[in-house]
């Protein structure tokens, strides 16, 4: 269901609401009552209004209708904290303690500035034995009795959405009042929440510097760090704040969630289990421990765990996508019925919707239901693009300026320098062509380990590109004709030295994350004798395999069918420009001949790498690994060509993607 539509200041309506809030003030409750019921018959959907009638019924002692009432805000607004904290309060009224408690803890993970919650469980939790809540619920409610009014207001909106009007109030408070340590946090989660990521790691370890001892600020330093896929340091992080309790739920998780990004999946396993114990119906615990057992190749056990996830939540859209990502399930009647019903109810948010879709759209095309399945997948992808903020003309802006930059005579005159090292193999390509295969023949060989899709590169290109303004052009690649030898030789061992946590003892390791395309100039002024390889498929195959999949972050351009062959257009002719002032630098693999001639191509492959040729490359599938990619399941599995020409199932409707191809396309 779209959100209600948005009441500008004055409205008449917002003017009503103002009313009846003021009635509540002055206890004129059954007036209230009335004056919000009437209200409710224009709009039955809004918000505020179904708020005052709850609270209004709840002090006229009327707790049954309260509860109705917020049954039916919950299912048009299932993530308003204030919803909660009033379910709370009538359970209180009625005596029904434990179910207040549950109440009062939904409140306050929705919405940690609800005062008057975290006082109740404060109360509730002394007099029902739990010590260690009740103090940890007291000193949350000292915290926010000491926050000034408009920081605690600022975090009220931030957990009701308003996530505009939180920063307009914070940004005018701190220029008043300089390093408040609380509003630059709730800065710092705008931050998250807008994908600033960089800025928001900037100002909570502004905070940490202020007060090492702000144990909110590190948790939420941990989980930035963890988003910027510096698992190891979240790691550190996150092992500081169970030195201080040991108990917290969100620490133990942002600990185990930095130990799958570090792939240490059966401590993560460990520890997502013991959170489950204490909480049996929590839905992304069940989903965390499905993801960990796919990674490891426990398939049996991972659909259980993601049904169960389906289970703990009805309309958990990523249960089911997670279920149609293992590309190997196949649903039931019964499962296709349920998601199509809850995809198309009013109530479901779009998170969970185009999800579904995604789902929906495999599950049909394994049916053989092509036309039905594109529209699935055609719905999911709008939907998910709705969200986007990425600049496809940028990113072709920038590979020009890169070829431009990168001559021949650019890199000649820059030869010499760098990091000797040979360790790194870098696969690039886009998604969906191959590369994992790759990654698992390489990694089948006695000298390479394989890691996973490494955040490394462009990371480095992020911090030299610095804190730029966001409306300006960016400083990269043009800075890279100013690095000297001595800062190229300390960005190739920072590089070396970063990955260390990802290795063992093995001379070679595979960097797999496919847009290092983007940086192959920065790569050789920096790793000159890094290997990489070009993993290639075929434009229509590979280009509708994007299309058809859901990535769980980054790879904006594939949600829509034109900019994800504008995005191939410019891969290809990135590409052709490394091969042309790099020759012989980049071996290109091309997917449907490794299908067609497994043996050749991996003799080729370690070849080019100066490895012995392995047996065990042959039988890749016999490797015994983590895999995190879509294909995982498929990597595990001998080669197999049925899906090769799976695209022309939905050739009638590709025609933006051919368009967008144009020349490409095999004659």
């Amino acid at each position: 269901m779209a959100a209600a539509e948005p009441i500008s200041a004055g409205s008449r309506i917002e003017a009503e609401v103002r009313r009846i809030r003021a009635l509540v003030e002055k206890r004129d409750f059954a007036r209230a009552l009335a004056e919000a019921n009437r209200l409710l018959g224009e709009v039955p959907e809004n918000r505020d209004v179904l708020y005052l009638v709850a609270v209004s019924q709840r002090y006229l002692g009327r707790i049954d209708e309260a509860l109705g009432t917020l049954r039916r805000f919950e299912e048009l607004h299932p993530d308003f904290g204030r919803l909660f904290q009033e379910r709370g309060h009538c359970y209180r009224t009625a005596g029904e303690g434990a179910h207040a408690i549950e109440a009062y803890r939904r409140a306050v993970t929705l919405n940690p500035s609800l005062l008057a919650s975290w006082k109740a469980l404060a109360v509730l939790c002394r007099a029902g034995g739990e010590m260690h809540e009740a103090t940890a619920a007291t000193e949350q409610a000292l915290q926010l009795e000491r926050l000034p009014a408009p920081v605690l207001s600022a975090s009220g909106m931030l957990a009701e959405g308003d996530i505009y009007g939180a920063e307009r109030i914070l940004r005018q408070f701190l220029l008043k009042h300089g390093n408040h340590l609380e509003a630059m946090r709730l800065l710092a989660q705008i931050g998250v929440q807008l994908d600033v990521l960089d800025d928001a790691e900037f100002l909570l370890e502004s905070v940490l510097t202020f007060d090492p001892n702000y144990h909110i600020a590190r948790y939420d330093y941990a989980v930035v760090l963890g988003k910027r896929h510096k698992h190891a340091t979240a790691l550190e992080e996150a092992r500081k704040l169970l030195k201080i309790d040991p108990r917290n739920r969100a620490f133990r998780t942002v600990y185990a969630t930095a130990c799958v990004g570090l792939g240490d999946h059966e401590e993560a396993l460990r520890v997502y289990r013991e959170l489950l114990t204490e909480s049996p119906q929590n839905p992304e615990l069940h989903l965390s421990i499905a993801h960990a057992l796919k990674t490891q190749g426990d398939q049996p056990e991972s659909i259980e765990a993601y049904r169960a996830a389906a289970a703990a939540r009805a309309d958990f859209g990523d249960a089911y996508w997670s279920l149609a990502n293992l590309k190997t399930y196949r649903f039931t009647d019964d499962e296709l019925a349920r998601m199509r019903q809850i995809e198309g109810a009013d109530a479901t948010k779009l998170v969970d919707r185009y999800h579904l879709c995604f789902a929906l759209g495999k599950a049909l095309e394994d049916r053989g239901e092509y036309e039905e399945s594109f529209r699935y997948y055609e719905r999911g992808n709008a939907f998910k693009k709705s969200e986007s903020r990425f600049d496809l003309g940028a990113m072709e802006r920038n590979l020009r300026l890169q070829a431009t930059l990168c001559t021949r005579e650019f890199l000649a005159a820059r030869a010499g320098g760098g990091c000797q090292r040979p360790d790194p193999i870098f696969i690039v390509g886009l998604p969906r062509s191959g590369s994992t295969l790759i990654e698992q023949i390489l990694a089948s060989h006695s000298q390479v380990e394989g890691t996973m899709e490494l955040a490394d590169i462009p990371r480095m290109v992020q911090q030299l590109s610095g804190r730029e303004n966001r409306d300006a052009p960016s400083r990269y690649p043009a800075l890279l004709a100013d690095l000297t030898p001595a800062e190229r030789l300390r960005l190739g061992e920072k590089y070396i030295a970063d990955t260390r946590v990802y290795r063992t003892d093995k001379p070679y390791f595979i960097d797999k994350m496919p847009n290092n395309f983007r940086h192959i100039g920065l790569i050789h002024l920096t790793l000159p004798k890094a290997r990489i390889i070009d993993a290639r498929r075929e434009p229509l195959a590979c280009c509708f395999s994007n299309f058809k999949q859901l990535f769980a972050s980054g790879q904006e351009f594939t949600y829509s069918l034109e900019d994800i062959g504008r995005y191939y257009r410019a891969y290809v002719d990135v590409m052709a420009h490394w091969d042309a002032v790099l020759p012989g630098g980049i071996l290109r693999v091309q997917h449907e001949s490794v299908v067609e001639d497994l043996e050749g191509n991996v003799r080729r492959l370690l070849d080019f790498l100066r490895l012995p040729f392995e047996a065990a490359c042959i039988e890749f599938y016999r490797t015994d690994r983590s895999v995190r990619t879509a294909s995982s399941e498929q990597v595990r599995q001998p080669i197999y060509k049925e899906g090769i020409d799976q695209w022309r199932n939905f050739e009638p409707w590709l025609g933006p993607l051919k368009s967008a191809l144009g020349d490409l396309l095999p004659g």
